[in-house]
């Protein structure tokens, strides 16, 4: 008896399997149904199961999408020459493939070697090796952390401005912000001006690190007419509760004696009084979305300063003396501008930057991946989609966890498209990738490889993993014909 490899519930319970399907016209019946139908998993059996079992997941759902775009005898043709045994290409014709065939391909960065336009084209170059007739669309995305500018900026067409600001310690640095392609919307990476990087390990200190940059960069981008904010506060150096980047944008945040606090998190347990008389008045037209992963409160032990203070140089005192002091802020803020967010999930995100956006700018938190897939308008290309491609420098599980391959694939799910992760590298638990959508796995690297020939041969082992991947599903020439 031939085997079946079955995934449970996804043919069983699949209308559009051939096996559910309703039956041909008689016009397609007379020339189809004289031959056996046999099992298109038949050529599996002879592969190690635990390298098949995710590409056979991936060639049913490619199978099932050919069947909703081609014609019934072209399904049949396609799934025989997909699953026999041996690899074989296929004619001229069946490699170009159908006319309708959409590939959308939305990779994040690969950290430290490609953008997510540079990971985009080299996928799309494995597509066009396989499929050169195919349209294929790169929209790059990101998480909110790093990266998330350069990619915002890719997929809208838009232009990175560089503007010397106040960076963390005081200094001056050049930072950047992202004029994504409306002419309205300011992608900006906190880190840019307020960054953990941008402090050398023997001077981090969150007592006297400030977020004023981040204000002068909000400042630059209205002054070019932005009035739409999209903000990542990932890697921040800083405990200041957005204190400076306040004071940056015309609040006045004063002593007792009616002195503006110095900067930084230890000075805010000065802080007396707050008025927003002198704050900017082009920002009441504004609207700020924020990029964030996490759900911290302001203060308290899973707070600011007690999760995140450690990173940026703060010893057990200096924390109780930041926390105490965040929690004095919030307490000023909730007096002098009616707001309460020292519980609010993400107000102690990026040393409480968080808080500040939530209570002078009015800001909305969300997942930094569904911000960024909104603002690329990756929901329009999806809908005329037959594939999706995504990329991810690790694929573990910390994909469920705010990342954009899982962001992507469950967004792909709602249109019952089948989702191609290209990875770097996989890391502990990997197979849980496929609880969320991603239907099969292409690992760049063929062999054994240093991660820094990795890295210097990215845009290569890219393209080739999704060569190798799309070229499964085009294994093998003919089927059995009686």
């Amino acid at each position: 008896m031939q085997q079946q490899l079955t995934r449970p519930g996804s043919i069983k319970n699949d209308h559009n399997h051939p096996e559910n399907a309703e039956k041909p016209s008689n016009h397609h019946h007379d020339t189809l149904h004289k031959k056996k139908y046999r099992h298109p998993y038949k050529a599996a059996r002879t592969v190690a199961h635990t390298q098949t079992q995710h590409i056979l997941y991936f060639l049913h759902a490619l199978c099932l999408l050919y069947q909703k775009h081609v014609p019934y005898h072209m399904v049949v043709t396609l799934q025989k020459t997909a699953y026999t045994t041996g690899y074989s290409k296929l004619t001229d014709a069946q490699r170009k493939g159908t006319p309708t065939m959409h590939i959308v391909i939305a990779p994040q960065s690969l950290k430290g070697s490609l953008t997510a336009a540079q990971t985009g084209e080299a996928i799309a170059q494995g597509v066009r090796a396989v499929y050169p007739q195919a349209t294929t669309t790169i929209v790059p995305v990101a998480d909110g952390g790093e990266g998330t500018v350069q990619a915002l900026v890719d997929a809208t067409h838009g232009q990175i401005i560089h503007q010397d600001v106040c960076g963390p310690l005081g200094e001056p640095v050049t930072a950047f912000f992202g004029l994504l392609g409306d002419g309205q919307t300011a992608a900006i990476e906190m880190a840019a001006s307020s960054g953990l990087p941008l402090v050398a390990p023997d001077r981090r200190d969150p007592r006297i690190t400030t977020t004023y940059g981040v204000g002068e960069l909000i400042h630059a981008a209205l002054d070019h007419n932005c009035r739409h904010f999209i903000i990542g506060i990932g890697g921040s150096a800083t405990n200041d509760g957005g204190a400076g980047m306040a004071q940056a944008l015309g609040a006045h945040l004063t002593t007792n004696t009616g002195q503006e606090i110095a900067r930084g998190g230890a000075a805010l347990a000065q802080l007396d009084h707050i008025s927003l008389e002198h704050l900017d008045p082009r920002l009441s037209s504004c609207t700020f979305e924020v990029a964030c992963d996490v759900t911290n409160p302001l203060c308290g032990p899973t707070g600011a300063s007690a999760i995140y203070g450690p990173q940026k140089g703060a010893t057990p005192r200096m924390i109780d003396e930041l926390d105490a002091a965040l929690a004095h802020y919030a307490r000023i803020i909730e007096r002098d501008l009616g707001l309460s967010v020292a519980d609010s999930p993400g107000s102690g995100a990026a040393g409480g930057l968080g808080a500040g956006l939530l209570a002078f700018l009015h800001a909305t938190i969300r997942p930094g991946a569904r911000i960024v897939l909104d603002a690329v308008k990756l929901e329009e290309h999806l809908r005329t989609a037959d594939l999706v491609i995504t990329a991810e420098g690790q694929l573990d599980t910390q994909a469920a966890y705010g990342k954009s391959v899982a962001a992507v694939a469950k967004l792909a799910k709602r249109y019952h498209l089948p989702v191609l992760a290209v990875a770097g590298g996989l890391g502990e638990k990997y197979h849980t990738t496929y609880q969320l959508g991603i239907d099969a796995i292409a690992v760049l690297p063929p062999g054994p490889i240093s991660l820094a020939e990795a890295m210097q041969h990215a845009t290569s082992l890219t393209r080739d993993a999704t060569e190798r991947a799309l070229r499964i599903f085009e294994m093998g020439r003919t089927f059995h014909k009686s």
